[in-house]
């Protein structure tokens, strides 16, 4: 049971998925611009990149997720402020999925690493 405790975390922290210390994308300081991932695992020298199309899996999951925050956002939306106008409702479900989808971004290529290791 710890083991899979320790797997969601580092899959959270977008931390390697053969040795779960070294992180998978290089710290970003830029805020609008895209995550670059990392080529080895620093550790374990872990192949992160694989050949072309392999992430193209990735994509569902980063839209499963860009549908859960939507929904999630709305329905707060909704029972935290009812009388909040539409327009208004639907702005900022979009704010909230454009803040997150570079989080989403990274989340989805590493989730996906865990899920299909090679």
């Amino acid at each position: 049971m710890k083991e899979s405790k320790n797997k969601i975390s580092n899959m959270v922290k977008g931390k390697c998925p053969n040795c779960g210390k070294a992180d998978v994308f290089y710290k970003n300081l830029l805020l609008l611009s895209l995550p670059k991932m990392k080529d080895d695992c620093d550790v374990c020298n872990y192949h992160f990149n694989r050949e072309p199309g392999y992430f193209l899996g990735a994509m569902y999951i980063s839209y499963g997720l860009a549908v859960f925050e939507g929904i999630l956002t709305f329905l707060l939306c909704y029972f935290v402020f009812p009388k909040m106008e539409t327009l208004y409702v639907a702005l900022t479900v979009c704010a909230v999925v454009f803040i997150l989808s570079m989080r989403n971004y990274k989340w989805s290529r590493v989730f996906y690493m865990y899920i299909f290791p090679n």
